[in-house]
């Protein structure tokens, strides 16, 4: 693993701090270095991540790995600098690195310095923070669905080099709409999102399992599985009032919609809307270019 950016000169070891926004997780790495027979190396590394908080010791010698549990130790970061203040020769010890933990008990990391290391850390964490905010420029008024505290936005978006259709999940929060879900069922890079604005956790769809990306979406909406999404996206309440009677009744409606969209762009030449909103969005991507 590369060092991370922060360096933190620590006494007889180095702390760094790396914000890393991965692919679904993300979060703050933590990462003990120290001078072992004349090499910098890796001692611990802590993965203070939203969805699957882990750390290693040794990553660079045995590499045990061990998770945290979010329910008793809080906070990952918090945990981590928790044990850095008061583990870590014992910690360096447990990674094969005798000598160095003696160093280290000798010259104890200072509280000065790990304050530093902290009120960084927690400011990585917040300001560094991967989010998705969907503009929905090409979503017309006619294509979402009102269904009990959701609604559901149909959008053909043209992304990049890659096109297709959007499905937006959306409510009220404090008086501002938020997409608590997002599927992006484009021809390339396929992907959905749990909580764009929150954790922003994106899953990229494996097509050969799935198969077509926007069936695989509409049949999550018929099979009832929508409540437990937005929960794993971090909006219980709204999870909670799902009126499910009331989705069912609509998603045929949606279902219509959904490959009408579909085909009207990427089948549709001879429709002139379809057509013009393509050209639109091609302008405007040549004009950010600019």
């Amino acid at each position: 693993m590369d060092k991370g950016s922060e360096v933190f000169n620590a006494g007889a070891v180095e702390i760094t701090l790396e914000y890393r926004a991965l692919m679904p997780d993300q979060g703050l790495c933590v990462q003990v270095f120290g001078e072992v027979d004349g090499n910098d190396v890796e001692i611990l590394r802590f993965d203070c991540f939203d969805q699957l908080p882990h750390y290693h010791y040794g990553p660079a010698n045995n590499n045990i790995r061990l998770n945290m549990d979010k329910t008793t130790v809080g906070n990952p970061f918090g945990w981590t600098m928790g044990h850095l203040r008061t583990k870590l020769p014992e910690m360096i010890r447990r990674s094969g690195y005798n000598a160095l933990a003696e160093a280290v008990e000798a010259n104890p990391v200072s509280e000065a310095t790990l304050d530093e290391i902290e009120a960084k850390g927690r400011q990585m964490a917040v300001g560094m923070r991967r989010t998705v905010a969907h503009q929905f420029e090409r979503m017309l008024e006619g294509d979402v669905y009102t269904v009990g505290n959701l609604r559901i936005g149909l959008e053909y978006r043209f992304a990049g080099a890659s096109e297709g259709l959007a499905i937006h999940v959306l409510s009220d929060v404090a008086d501002q709409t938020v997409e608590l879900l997002a599927f992006d069922c484009f021809l390339a890079g396929p992907h959905y999102h749990y909580g764009p604005r929150n954790q922003d956790i994106r899953i990229y769809w494996d097509t050969t399992t799935s198969g077509d990306t926007l069936r695989w979406t509409l049949d999550q909406f018929y099979a009832g599985n929508l409540k437990g999404m937005i929960e794993r996206a971090g909006y219980p309440t709204i999870a909670n009032d799902v009126d499910e009677q009331l989705l069912q009744a609509t998603m045929p409606a949606i279902e219509k919609r959904a490959f009408e969209l579909v085909a009207e762009n990427q089948n549709g030449g001879d429709d002139p809307k379809a057509a013009l909103l393509k050209e639109i969005e091609t302008l405007r991507e040549r004009v950010a270019a600019l």
